[in-house]
């Protein structure tokens, strides 16, 4: 296979929303066009968020999103969030997945971030074999989530 990773472009929003629906399936229901536009213009214009793609002949297999926040700590040195990782259903256990994430972990050292840290909702092994494989250590951090219906 014949896998290019790289920058999302523009006009790839609506396959990037097909590629979601092999994340989270039974998603909420998306805002409005216009709204939707304005939320995807602030993601490409915003230098601190990076949409990471594997593509395929065109088509994207895999997805992950890569913040990189400023930070007054360690050396002033910012940290990375990974979120919304996502391989096509067709394509899962071919190291696509591995390999955008090592992609996106390599961009994080270049923009010198100390860590890179994510969450994982699932607690499937398979999916925690996965992350430690591309290089995240559990268990040295505690993860927790506040929800709006949780406050």
């Amino acid at each position: 296979m014949n896998i290019s990773l790289r920058s999302i472009q523009s006009d790839e929003l609506y396959a990037l929303l097909n590629l979601y629906k092999h994340l989270n399936p039974m998603d909420a229901a998306l805002p409005d066009e216009i709204t939707l536009q304005e939320i995807w213009h602030e993601i490409l214009s915003d230098r601190k968020i990076n949409c990471f793609v594997a593509d395929l002949d065109r088509k994207l297999i895999a997805s992950c999103i890569l913040v990189i926040v400023p930070n007054l700590t360690r050396g002033a040195r910012p940290y990375g969030l990974i979120e919304n990782v996502i391989t096509h259903t067709d394509y899962r256990r071919q190291s696509v997945g591995t390999r955008l994430i090592n992609h996106a972990l390599q961009w994080a050292w270049s923009q010198n971030c100390y860590k890179v840290m994510l969450l994982s909702g699932s607690q499937r092994q398979e999916i925690h074999q996965f992350y430690e494989k591309a290089g995240f250590k559990k268990n040295i951090k505690t993860g927790f989530v506040a929800t709006p219906e949780s406050i």
